[in-house]
């Protein structure tokens, strides 16, 4: 097993008024449900976040105070911020306590930031498969991790996958697919697809076996990849699944889509247990209702997706975290995303009888080729802190 295991290095994340595994703290979720992950990796010169805003359930977190306790980075008003060197290399603590107006503690989580070495790779080209929905179909992520190994003296990386959109190198390749949910890639199957654009019809790794639609993720190996299973998998799902719920429905949604994660994941670690992978923290929204009034009308609301994109969250951390020691882990890519200013945006008049322009978010769930750069730090940043040094 070439790669080294973390739990000795992880600590159980701290959250206080924040996780409940019942739907009832869902809606009543008190002043402020506030997540961290138990870990947050770095690598030299690469830029690490903590915005606050994406950590904490509350529907105006303007009214409170965020508290950051670090020896490293920066406190500045909307996150901590931190591009480490050489010499950060190591672990240190990092807690905030969320203080309302009278200076109360409201909310408390801490997590352990982690430097790797730049050296961690040994030499060695590793290969990773990418599945998702639209974020990854997007290719902008795929491509910034490529970005990232590609000027990474002591490892490379090698993506496999039958998906390749114009536009972006060769290899940036993928399972990524515009409104595809963990139950499709798990389920998905036509008899005879159309033959123009079968994956729309057909998830990559179920076939036809013995007359019936069958996931087979080593059928899949040996059909695009010679047989070999990937060295890491990084699954970036939770939207698709979760985007029409509301607060009844939720915990329904969540279940249903753990039920297939869970059915690809065992399929993942059949073939070969020590592949790594890699849950990525689904990333929180546009900041402004603005965003959702461009795509979805009056079909759905920020704070709705908000709400429920947090309990994702929330429940990611519950069911999966602490289980490194089973080659699983999550991504932190939902710390790192600036919803204010990494996401699409178009100038129009204020109204219809102003000559004064404003600049609103133009997108909900889909970040600017920015956000996406930032989503593709944080998963660069996992993989290097697997690599041996």
């Amino acid at each position: 097993m070439p790669y080294r295991s973390l739990l000795r290095l992880l600590v159980v994340p701290a959250v206080l008024l924040a996780v409940a595994p019942t739907s009832a703290a869902q809606n009543d979720p008190g002043p402020c449900r506030l997540i961290l992950p138990a870990e947050l990796q770095a690598v030299p010169g690469v830029e690490l976040n903590v915005y606050f805003d994406n950590i904490c359930l509350m529907l105006n977190p303007a009214e409170y105070t965020f508290d950051v306790t670090c020896a490293k980075g920066r406190h500045q008003s909307e996150r901590w911020t931190f591009i480490p060197t050489e010499k950060d290399v190591g672990s240190f603590p990092l807690s905030i306590n969320v203080r309302d107006a009278a200076n109360r503690i409201v909310a408390s989580a801490t997590t352990n930031v982690r430097v790797v070495p730049p050296i961690a790779g040994g030499g060695r080209d590793y290969s990773c498969l990418i599945i998702g929905d639209s974020l990854t179909h997007a290719s902008h992520y795929p491509e910034a991790i490529l970005k990232r190994f590609a000027a990474d003296e002591h490892a490379s990386i090698r993506l496999i996958g039958t998906h390749h959109v114009q536009g972006f190198s060769e290899g940036n390749r993928h399972e990524g697919y515009g409104g595809w949910t963990a139950a499709r890639f798990a389920t998905l199957f036509t008899k005879t697809p159309d033959p123009q654009n079968p994956r729309r019809q057909v998830s990559p790794f179920v076939f036809e076996e013995n007359g019936k639609p069958t996931l087979d993720f080593k059928r899949y190996l040996d059909e695009h990849n010679g047989g070999r299973a990937p060295d890491f998998i990084v699954v970036a799902l939770g939207c698709n699944d979760t985007f029409s719920a509301q607060d009844d429905t939720i915990e329904a949604a969540i279940d249903k889509m753990f039920g297939y994660l869970d059915q690809l994941i065992a399929q993942f670690h059949g073939v070969r247990r020590y592949t790594e992978i890699g849950l990525v923290i689904l990333v929180p929204p546009a900041a402004s209702q603005d965003a959702f009034g461009a795509n979805y009308r009056c079909g759905q609301t920020r704070w709705q997706y908000r709400r429920n994109q947090h309990r994702v969250d929330e429940r990611l951390l519950a069911t999966y975290g602490g289980r490194e020691n089973e080659h699983l882990f999550l991504i932190s890519a939902n710390v790192n995303l600036d919803t204010v200013h990494n996401y699409p945006a178009r100038s129009a008049p204020v109204n219809a009888h102003s000559d004064t322009k404003v600049t609103r978010l133009a997108n909900g769930v889909h970040p600017a080729r920015s956000g996406y750069y930032q989503m593709g730090d944080s998963i660069y940043c996992w993989i290097k802190g697997l690599l041996p040094e």
